[in-house]
Formats: C-alpha cells, sequence, structure tokens
C-alpha cells in the first residue's frame, strides 16, 4: 500500500461541555434581560479552544447556544449578532484552521424540519441558517457541518418523510451544504435515513448506539455504517456518533397513591441513555467492524464529555494498539495502570449533576 493510499488518521470529539478544566463556560447563558451575546460566547470558546489545544483533541461539537435569541421571533435585538461578531467570529475559524480542529453544531430537539406546523418549520430552518452562517464566517471547511435528526412521524410515516425532502429541498444553499442527518434510537432507522440520502443526496451521520436501539430491518452494522460514509462524497471527511447505553438504576420521584407523598422508586435503565463513559471493548469491536480502508472522525456522545475522550484514549492504548493507530495514539511507550490513568484524571461532576 503507497502513503497516499493510507487512510489519514481519525479524529476524536466531544460535545459542547468541558468537565476536565473547572471555569471554562460554552455559551452565553444570561437571560434576554441580561443582554448576552455571541460575542461572549466566542471569548468562552477561546478558553476551551486552548483546552483542547493543550489536550491534543481536534474535534468539537459548539453550543447550539453560542448565539444567545438569535432566532427568536419577539426579540429582533437579537437577530444581528452573526453580522455583528463577524470580525471576532473570522478570528476564531483561523485559530480553529491553525489548530486543524474540527466543528460542528447539534441543533435542539425543537429544530424539526418535517412537523406539519409551518410556523416550526419556518423556525427550525432559521435556526439552521443561523448556525451555518457562523460555520461560514468562521471559513469553516465542508467537514464543518449541522446535525440533525428526521423529527416526528405524526402517526403517518410516509408523510413525515415526504415532509422532509421537501422542506430540505427548499433550504437556502448555504443551510443544505452544511446540513446532515442522523438516525435516531426511536423514530427513524438507519434503513430510514439512508432512503432519505437516495432521496435527497443529503450526507448522513451514522449512530452506532442509535443503530443497536432502533434497527428494525436486520441490518449488519458494519455494511450499514460503511453506506453512511459513502453519503459524503464530496463533502469532505465522514463522521460518525459513538456512545455507550446507560446501565445504571434510575432513581425515580413518584407520588405514593395511597399516602400521596413523593417518594424514590429504583427502575431499570433505558437503554437509549447515554452512560458516562464509553465502553472500550464494544468501540473496539466496532472500529474493526468499520472498513479497514475508510476516512471518518468519531464524535463521542458520553456524559462526562472531555474525560471520556481521554479515558478512551488510554484504553486503545492499553487493549486495542491496532486501533489506537487508527487514531494516531502512541502504541511503543508503556501505557499507565488503570488505578493510575484514574488516580491522575480530573473528578467527574455527580451524575446528578451532568446535563
Amino acid at each position: 500500500m503507497s502513503r497516499s493510499d493510507v487512510p489519514a488518521l481519525s479524529r476524536f470529539g466531544f460535545a459542547v461541555l468541558v468537565l476536565g478544566q473547572p471555569g471554562l463556560k460554552s455559551n452565553d447563558t444570561r437571560r434576554w434581560q441580561k443582554n448576552p451575546h455571541l460575542l461572549t460566547s466566542i471569548e468562552y470558546l477561546h478558553g476551551i479552544f486552548a483546552y483542547l489545544e493543550k489536550q491534543k483533541i481536534t474535534m468539537y461539537r459548539m453550543s447550539s447556544d453560542v448565539a444567545p435569541y438569535v432566532t427568536h421571533p419577539d426579540m429582533p435585538q437579537f437577530h444581528q449578532q452573526v453580522a455583528e461578531a463577524k470580525t471576532e467570529l473570522t478570528a476564531l475559524g483561523r485559530r480553529a484552521t491553525g489548530m486543524g480542529l474540527r466543528l460542528s453544531f447539534h441543533p435542539s430537539q425543537y429544530t424539526i424540519l418535517n412537523s406539519p406546523d409551518p410556523e416550526l418549520n419556518r423556525k427550525s430552518v432559521l435556526d439552521l441558517e443561523s448556525q451555518s452562517a457562523i460555520l461560514d464566517t468562521m471559513s469553516a471547511g465542508p467537514e464543518g457541518c449541522v446535525v440533525v435528526h428526521v423529527g416526528g412521524v405524526y402517526g403517518d410515516k410516509p408523510a413525515a418523510m415526504d415532509r422532509w425532502v421537501h422542506t430540505y429541498k427548499n433550504l437556502p444553499e448555504a443551510s443544505k451544504r452544511r446540513l446532515v442527518l442522523e438516525n435516531d434510537d426511536i423514530s427513524y432507522s438507519a434503513a430510514e435515513v439512508l432512503e432519505l440520502h437516495a432521496r435527497t443526496g443529503v450526507a448522513c451521520v451514522f449512530d452506532s448506539h442509535h443503530f443497536c436501539c432502533n434497527n428494525p430491518e436486520g441490518l449488519e452494522i458494519g455494511q450499514t455504517a460503511a453506506k453512511f460514509l459513502a453519503t459524503w462524497s464530496g463533502r469532505g471527511r465522514p463522521k460518525t456518533h459513538v456512545s455507550s447505553p446507560r446501565t445504571q438504576m434510575r432513581e425515580l420521584k413518584r407520588r405514593n397513591k395511597k399516602t400521596k407523598k413523593l417518594e424514590t422508586v429504583a427502575m431499570p435503565p433505558l437503554w437509549t441513555g447515554h452512560a458516562d463513559y464509553i465502553d472500550p471493548f464494544s468501540f473496539i469491536d466496532l472500529m474493526r467492524r468499520m472498513p479497514p480502508e475508510a476516512e471518518f472522525d468519531v464524535m463521542l456522545e458520553a456524559k462526562v464529555k472531555d474525560l471520556a475522550l481521554r479515558r478512551l484514549r488510554n484504553d486503545l492504548q492499553r487493549y486495542a494498539p491496532d486501533v489506537a493507530e487508527r487514531f494516531g495514539l502512541a502504541t511503543d511507550a508503556p501505557v499507565p495502570k488503570e488505578e493510575e490513568i484514574i488516580l491522575s484524571e480530573p473528578p467527574a461532576l455527580e451524575t446528578a449533576e451532568l446535563p
């Protein structure tokens, strides 16, 4: 195999919140009365970028709220934040480019492109326009994307999928260039997302956890992942999402019908929930099922964010040097004992405090 045939190294990323260094904020969370602004969020992002550089993390999902209230219909005073922060966004983008940092957004569950409510669709399109404009102003490459789910079923899945296609085809070109579609854990399977790709050409993000939770067609994971990666032709390097299911008992508050008092009840886990860390053995198995020649990046969706990423890198060096090499991790140096790794990590927040 020639040097040009060797796949480029894969990157690891995490979403929004930094837990490995106290005091780093991801976005301006002040209420509207305090006049929050994208400019403040940019200052926070510079602090996060410094942490990413120190930790050699080269992919990051920015908060979808970096520009507070930017599309709020009743607050026009916030609508011009992207233009008002153009100089600062450009500088932030130059820094990201210099770091080789891949950036993305994942709008909230309220950004829905297939709703039968035209007003909700209109608002969702504005959200996509805003986040796409931020990436464009930062001169993010084609890999900088905005990830969405299909949306609701609304009692008629074929009609809901038709509405998604219609909305997508009528998006502004700037938003269409950035938008990518992800399979979800309940409503729209990988097979259905691939169908939407066939109808629109939209690039697709393969989420392995969602695939395991929602695969009624019985597809094979490696072959399906390969099909998702192929949807990125001409869009830059594909990205995938990886998480592990939460296995802990859940504690819920329920009102006792007899006493009328709230009681704490232990319940089994929901497998759709995310674990604090990534199960390294499942991750290793998944990576070995992926096409060996494929190039792709991995966004980790774990509750302890960057701490899960840092731990997984050590786990791969210990348990799977072949997979570690795919991510550019050294395999010729001794790996610290597991207890030493744990003791060297900053403590995570209590699970109850995590978002």
